[in-house]
């Protein structure tokens, strides 16, 4: 797994996300049936919401100077710094079952989750 941090400085010895093998193929057919613009990376991201305060947001953005970037699974992501603090040693999977499909995110670092998942607290 290649971690690197956009900087000049020697890359990063632990990576604070990491993509399943599942998550990674699913993304990048995603990139593929997009078409995205040239320099759009995969953001990985908290916001404010959801019943326990804090939800997970994927997307794809362009990086920004307040960016780390990874590799994780051959795919490249970028994550804000002030959000390593919530995110640090998440992995974040996929799933294609008969009940659920979509990304799932399993965090170390969040003390609750809400009935439905889709937000936490940390």
């Amino acid at each position: 797994m290649e971690v690197t941090n956009g900087s000049s400085s020697p890359p990063k010895t632990e990576i604070p996300v990491s993509l399943t093998e599942r998550a990674a193929r699913q993304i990048k057919k995603i990139i593929e049936e997009e078409e995205l613009p040239s320099g759009h990376i995969l953001r990985i991201a908290v916001k404010g919401g959801g019943c326990s305060g804090l939800s997970y947001s994927l997307g794809f953005d362009e990086r920004t100077d307040n960016d780390e970037y990874y590799t994780t699974q051959g795919v490249d992501v970028i994550v804000d710094k002030r959000h390593i603090l919530y995110l640090s040693g998440i992995s974040v999977d996929f799933h294609d079952g008969l009940d659920a499909r979509g990304f799932v995110f399993n965090n170390p670092n969040a003390t609750s989750t809400c009935g439905c998942g889709t937000s936490f607290s940390a």
